[in-house]
């Protein structure tokens, strides 16, 4: 097994200038905000440096650097450009990229009264990615975690969760909306997927959404992954103008609830605190997916 090593800003300056001397004099810092399957460092002004920080996440990187400036040219909105691809060293055992910067604030920041023309941003993104031609695309594995795929693959994790949360939650308006997520497969042609569409990697500014960020889970297939958005940041109006934008079928729509769902099960039957605001997080989106009845 792999040990993990230590990335801090003393690996990306010796990596950086064994590899790409030419930018070896420029300023190397962290980012405000890290992710947790990558470590994302400024280099210089307008570059920087991303390093999978796990085997698991190793495996997207020359996936994103092959098939990122492919779909660019089809959106309307920026995505990551890759400027380079690192190769493994004695200090570092995978590849690694150096992208564009893209300057910007986390969609969180977002306020209710931004959230209707954000919805419509979001849903003309994806029915723009939808539209790309998917010829030799990767399909969902275990590469991207199975988005884009069928949930059926997590369906013994997800009613673990269930049972382990009985008594905090309504477990059986759950296992109900599970049971109906899982009944349905995608069987239209497969399409581009983000793989994590989510608030953390929407880029906003001047309140508007201005770039989507972390393609790690790209892949080609069922589109319903990338809808749960839906539940976890918009409001019931904002939710209302998204899905009439995107103009999905109903099975869809269920199968989203389900991803939904997955993830914030698994998440909250981890916590140990039931009480903490991650605990009542989740609490939130799955009150919000049951909202919507069966």
């Amino acid at each position: 097994m792999t040990a993990q090593p230590v990335i801090n800003t003393q690996l990306v300056t010796r990596l950086v200038a064994e590899q790409f001397p030419q930018w070896a004099g420029l300023a190397i810092k962290p980012v405000k905000l890290n992710g947790w399957d990558n470590r994302t460092f400024h280099l210089g002004s307008d570059m920087t440096v991303r390093l999978p920080s796990a085997e698991r996440y190793a495996v997207k990187v020359p996936i994103e650097q092959k098939w990122l400036p492919k779909l660019a040219p089809s959106l309307s909105f920026p995505i990551p450009k890759p400027l380079a691809m690192g190769q493994p060293s004695c200090d570092y055992p995978w590849n690694w990229s150096v992208y564009r910067w893209i300057e910007g604030d986390t969609a969180d920041i977002l306020d209710e009264c931004h959230l209707r023309q954000f919805a419509r941003d979001c849903a003309r993104f994806l029915k723009e990615l939808h539209q790309i031609n998917t010829s030799e695309g990767p399909l969902a594995g275990p590469h991207n975690f199975y988005r884009g795929g069928s949930l059926k693959v997590y369906d013994e994790e997800t009613n673990a969760a269930i049972h382990k949360l009985k008594g905090l939650i309504d477990t059986e308006a759950v296992a109900a909306s599970w049971k109906q997520a899982i009944s349905s497969e995608w069987v239209k042609e497969p399409v581009w997927v983000h793989g994590d569409f989510s608030v953390g990697n929407i880029i906003v500014k001047d309140r508007k959404l201005a770039a989507v960020i972390d393609f790690g889970g790209m892949g080609i297939g069922d589109p319903a992954c990338d809808l749960v958005l839906a539940w976890t940041f918009l409001t019931p109006e904002s939710r209302g103008i998204f899905k009439s934008h995107m103009e999905m079928d109903n099975e869809t729509w269920n199968r989203a609830r389900g991803w939904a769902l997955w993830k914030a099960l698994i998440t909250l039957a981890s916590l140990e605190d039931m009480e903490s605001s991650d605990a009542s997080q989740q609490k939130r989106v799955i009150s919000s997916v049951l909202s919507e009845g069966l």
